[in-house]
């Protein structure tokens, strides 16, 4: 299944991070990340996720570009981009969402290695931390290695 950890730049909902991180626990990423914004602590996690997977907040995106990990692609997620189906994920990815509000900036998209999108039947517009857990979900299960 090879590394992967997932990121929200700018996140607005602390609730979709914390949906997020469980998603990430249960599907078997090594961490995730924040970008921009702080984190409040969800009351709802029964499997105390924390203790289990590092969230680790990154002030800008120079500074995650910095630190992000070695060898590890960078997979944008955002409307417009290849469609998850017709993705074939890398053996070591970094998987990065956009905001709930205004998703990923062009200049951010354009650091990417890819840039991946889901697909719909009406709106491709879905929830942050759902997105997340289709990409993870798709990685794990759908496309085997």
């Amino acid at each position: 299944m090879g590394y992967f950890e997932i990121g929200i730049y700018m996140p607005r909902n602390g609730l979709n991070v914390g949906t997020l991180w469980r998603s990430a626990q249960q599907l078997g990423a090594a961490g995730i990340f924040i970008i921009g914004r702080p984190y409040r602590r969800q009351t709802s996690d029964p499997f105390n996720t924390p203790g289990n997977i590092p969230l680790r907040r990154y002030e800008n995106f120079d500074q995650f570009l910095e630190n992000r990990p070695s060898g590890a692609q960078l997979v944008g997620i955002e409307m417009g981009g290849t469609p998850l189906a017709q993705f074939e994920h890398p053996e070591q990815a970094t998987y990065l969402l956009g905001s709930e509000d205004n998703g990923l900036p062009v200049r951010v998209q354009e650091k990417c290695n890819a840039v991946i999108a889901l697909e719909a039947i009406r709106q491709a517009s879905y929830n942050v931390a759902v997105t997340g857990s289709i990409v993870m979900y798709h990685r794990v299960f759908i496309q085997k290695r």
